[in-house]
């Protein structure tokens, strides 16, 4: 890439990947290595957490979650389009779908 001067005529090529003397590395004396053993470590942490908070499911309670979770999504969806729309006929419809899924969330 070259840059042209203030009167127009060409400059000098600009070095678009040559180190700047001012940036250190963030991590300069640490060992090799040492950056993936603490995510590897901040993972398996992580994965013992969320295992320990969840008490299991039974196959019929998962099904009970995942259909709520879909409706919730569903209701989050149709509030973004509710926000965007501007044609009277399609914001009934959506405020009709978002009353029926209400109605769906909030049965026991």
């Amino acid at each position: 890439m070259v840059m042209a001067g203030a009167d127009g005529s060409a400059g000098s090529p600009i070095a678009t990947n040559a180190p700047s003397p001012l940036v250190e590395p963030i991590m300069g004396d640490v060992a090799r290595g040492w950056e993936s053993k603490s995510v590897e470590a901040q993972q398996a942490e992580a994965g013992e957490k969320s295992v320990k908070s969840r008490p299991k499911m039974s196959p019929q309670e998962a099904a009970v979650w995942r259909e709520k979770e879909n409706l919730r999504l569903s209701r989050q969806r149709v509030l973004q389009q509710l926000e965007a729309s501007q044609n009277p006929r399609h914001r009934k419809l959506l405020e009709d779908a978002l009353a029926d899924l209400d109605e769906k969330l909030n049965r026991p």
